[in-house]
């Protein structure tokens, strides 16, 4: 498949395990998996197949390993015509998995194994995807690879938003404050959020006067902050949650799909959250994907 796309999503695509634990043990302990359960996940293939979902073409760049060729992944990406002609294979490697710990009070903890993805940093610029796109998503991923990608879609003038998620931690100074100041939007959720302003010693209002015009700020059940020239807070669509896992990568989707339509911020943030709700019903990052007319009734019938 060939051809533009209106977002290009990079980063991770992974095979996920879910695993649900009453509480997380301290170390030189144990504890009881109440369920263990396989599923497709990775950041960036979690934006881009929400996002096509939703209407939005999408393409796909992800490093992945010999497994993935003829999977039922890459069947599912192809299935939903999201194009992954770019991706980077490391037949001799596996494809990244995530191990996702979840207690009862839906905190988290995330084990993850790189493996094809430690290719990502001697991989070349795939300028071809960034110039066919509208817009460039930097999801979790090598945060120098996630650099170059950035630069080279700033110098052409391409909408850029950036998600380190929970590979924060691997980006120096230097490179979080590369990042920061040729994005667009910043996506985080508040734990993050708090975690980049220390870094870099600033308040939102001199980190959107350095860099990103909108920082997103999402908050779990106490649902999201728009930070513009105004704070635009947003509810959390509540629905009874059967796993918080992927609830804020469908929010991003949800949020570039409308935004990269021009709807209002408020708009953008109500049709995220509602997103975001259908993904929390059901165990997996991608069980439960809502299409446009559903995110969009339900948006409607909760926020009136």
């Amino acid at each position: 498949m060939t051809g533009k796309s209106e977002l290009l999503a990079i980063g991770h695509t992974a095979f996920d395990y879910i695993i649900q634990v009453n509480e997380f043990p301290v170390p030189n302990t144990a504890t009881t998996i109440n369920q263990m359960r396989t599923f497709h996940g990775g950041a960036a293939a979690n934006v881009a197949v929400v996002a096509s979902s939703l209407g939005l073409k999408s393409s796909l760049i992800s490093a992945v390993g010999g497994d993935f060729l003829g999977s039922a992944y890459q069947k599912q990406l192809e299935s939903l015509k999201i194009n992954i002609d770019n991706m980077i294979v490391v037949e001799e490697d596996k494809t990244p998995t995530a191990f996702v710990l979840t207690d009862e009070n839906d905190d988290q903890i995330f084990y993850f194994y790189w493996g094809a993805a430690t290719r990502f940093k001697e991989s070349p610029i795939p300028k071809e995807g960034i110039l066919n796109a509208q817009a460039v998503h930097l999801a979790t991923g090598d945060p120098s690879f996630n650099c170059n990608c950035g630069k080279f879609a700033r110098e052409n003038e391409k909408l850029i938003s950036f998600d380190p998620g929970q590979d924060l931690h691997m980006y120096s100074p230097e490179n979080l404050l590369d990042m920061l100041q040729i994005c667009d939007i910043l996506f985080g959720n508040h734990h993050e959020i708090k975690r980049i302003l220390e870094s870099v010693n600033m308040g939102i209002d001199e980190l959107r006067d350095y860099g990103p015009s909108l920082v997103v700020e999402t908050r779990g059940r106490q649902g999201s902050i728009i930070h513009s020239t105004e704070k635009i807070v947003i509810d959390a669509v509540e629905r009874e949650p059967a796993d918080p896992t992927g609830a804020g990568d469908s929010y991003r989707a949800g949020f570039l799909k409308s935004f990269l339509e021009g709807e209002s911020l408020e708009y953008c943030g109500k049709l995220a959250s509602a997103v975001s709700s259908f993904i929390v019903e059901a165990e997996g990052c991608q069980t439960n994907v809502p299409n446009l007319e559903m995110a969009e009734k339900r948006m409607e019938s909760y926020f009136k």
